[in-house]
């Protein structure tokens, strides 16, 4: 026997038994074979009761709630104490200081650049 043939054997046999199982289930359940879709399941489920608080534990936990808010004020109080500064200023010293570094500076690289145009590119001159 070639596979193929055993295959159609063996879905055969099964088509068989789901029958078998099916007429079973039908005949245990009410007596008569039913098809389709089972039953649906009861759509609303039973209510679930309500949890309530004594009266006693609603003020334990106040309490709690009122001592963990006062904990965290008091820490946002202590960096807000502290002065936001705004953008800082130089002085008039500073300030004279660094200009003069800066005119300096540019002096120099003035002169450098005057250096460089008075000396002639001696690989241009022997391009010629």
């Amino acid at each position: 026997m070639n596979a193929r043939s055993i295959l159609a054997d063996l879905k055969a046999e099964l088509g068989r038994i789901n029958k078998a199982i099916f007429a079973l289930e039908a005949l245990d359940s009410t007596g008569t074979a039913r098809g389709g879709r089972p039953p649906a399941a009861k759509a609303t489920p039973k209510p679930r009761r309500k949890r309530r608080l004594s009266a006693a534990a609603r003020k334990r936990m106040s309490e709690m709630m009122k001592k963990r808010w006062a904990e965290r004020r008091q820490k946002a109080a202590k960096p807000a104490a502290k002065k936001a500064r705004g953008r800082r200023h130089m002085s008039a010293e500073t300030r004279k200081r660094m200009s003069a570094m800066m005119k300096k500076r540019w002096a120099a690289k003035k002169a450098a650049a005057k250096k460089a145009v008075k000396t002639p590119d001696r690989t241009a001159a022997t391009a010629e």
